[in-house]
């Protein structure tokens, strides 16, 4: 299994950013998820689609961020809306907490 997260970058308060994980050696999105770490603290859940396809949310990211995939094209999603700056993280796609991907950078910042 390979991961390749894109699409973090510099975004005003309220603005919004998708995420993208594209995967290889996967039959599905199902046990992944979205992780992120902030400058100084660990690293912590976000979002993550569970073995039985349903969705679970980190409190802070409720209502706010929306996690889905695609089977077909193997790939994870993470939808960020109305980003505040304690949003600022580097995030990463995981497998079953597993395999991890690089990594990208969320900056929401005025």
């Amino acid at each position: 299994v390979q991961l390749q997260a894109s699409g973090g970058g510099l975004v005003q308060p309220g603005g919004s950013l998708r995420l993208s994980c594209a995967a290889s050696g996967i039959f599905s999105v199902n046990g992944m998820g979205w992780y992120r770490q902030a400058p100084g603290k660990e690293r912590e859940l976000v979002a993550r689609i569970t073995g039985y396809g349903t969705t679970a949310y980190a409190d802070s990211v409720k209502g706010r961020f929306t996690i889905s995939g695609d089977n077909a094209e193997s790939t994870l999603y993470l939808q960020m809306n109305n980003l505040k700056p304690e949003d600022t993280a580097v995030y990463y796609c995981a497998h079953w907490g597993r395999v991890w991907g690089q990594g990208t950078q969320v900056t929401v910042s005025s």
